[in-house]
């Protein structure tokens, strides 16, 4: 759990990347809110409606790929406190439909705090069933964190 004070470096990067969570235009398109649990842990708790369904009625597999990819993403960069994380690959095991409802996607840090990171995540439905699993490489980027908008905003909001 982050400590209680807030005030500390890791507590303050894990708000920020919250914030980068936030500001991402593609997350205006879930029902979604990123979670920073702890080092090398996040979650992910998003609303699966209708308009995410393919034409037999449950979740596409976008859905699965999307939140599976952010939740071991942003577990791997609670590790990397100055450069944004690329996913190089991703492998997804789809377990049972979703047919709609609240999901929680977690995120787990495996390996690797230099170059490439491992991390994997899991969904979990609302009857607490997991219904699909992944597992990413992420590798540091250039693109320092603190030229993103959305990480400095999570940043100041963690500040104030």
């Amino acid at each position: 759990m982050p400590p209680e004070d807030g005030a500390d470096s890791a507590s303050l990067h894990w708000r920020a990347l919250e914030g980068l969570y936030a500001s991402a235009p593609v997350n205006s398109l879930f029902e979604s809110r990123l979670e920073i649990v702890g080092e090398g842990l996040s979650r992910i708790h998003f609303d699966v409606s209708p308009s995410c369904f393919h034409a037999a009625g449950a979740a596409h597999g976008t859905i699965y790929f999307k939140m599976l990819d952010d939740a071991a993403f942003y577990a791997a960069n609670t590790l990397v406190t100055d450069r944004f994380l690329l996913t190089t690959s991703f492998n997804l095991f789809f377990s049972r439909p979703i047919k709609g409802g609240r999901v929680t996607a977690e995120g787990r840090w495996v390996s690797g705090r230099r170059r490439v990171l491992v991390a994997e995540a899991r969904l979990i439905d609302e009857e607490g069933e997991e219904v699909g699993r992944g597992t990413g490489t992420f590798q540091r980027s250039r693109i320092p964190l603190s030229s993103l908008d959305g990480y400095n905003a999570g940043l100041r909001a963690a500040l104030a």
